[in-house]
């Protein structure tokens, strides 16, 4: 028989309220046919309240060991709670990079545009240079004379 550790709704419409049970995979969520009742979840109390989530911890590692299964909401909660180490979480693929022959173009491109800049930025000095140069030497001319 698969065991599986999973949330079992009750409580009013617009007020959910969730017992943490033991029970066949196979079974409907609300089936009534638990093997045990291991927790409780009350979604609508505050994310730091302590009595949203009650586990009776040695019961769970007990149906653990016995080859139970949580489901994704369970395991966060036995993260929580100590009792499982969290997932890794996976590294984003590169799919959403250009390829590598496009990064290359675009790094030639920026190479060739910033020696372009800086060739500009050197002739510019050197005409500026140029340009004060001879004030310079027709100022000291006059003076001289």
């Amino acid at each position: 028989m698969a065991t599986v550790i999973r949330l079992a709704r009750h409580g009013a419409k617009k007020r959910p309220y969730y017992h943490i049970v033991v029970t066949d995979s196979r079974n409907a969520r609300n089936s009534g046919n638990v093997l045990e009742v291991v927790g409780k979840y009350d979604p609508m109390l505050a994310k730091d309240n302590d009595k949203r989530v009650v586990l009776k911890v040695e019961e769970i590692k007990a149906w653990l060991a016995k080859g139970a299964k949580p489901s994704d909401r369970v395991y966060k909660f036995m993260v929580k709670a100590g009792l499982a180490t969290a997932k890794p979480i996976p590294t984003q693929t590169k799919k959403n990079l250009p390829s590598e022959k496009t990064q290359q173009k675009a790094k030639d491109k920026a190479e060739k545009l910033a020696k372009i800049a800086e060739e500009k930025a050197a002739a510019e000095a050197a005409a500026k240079a140029a340009a004060d140069a001879p004030a310079e030497g027709a100022s000291s001319d006059a003076a001289a004379e």
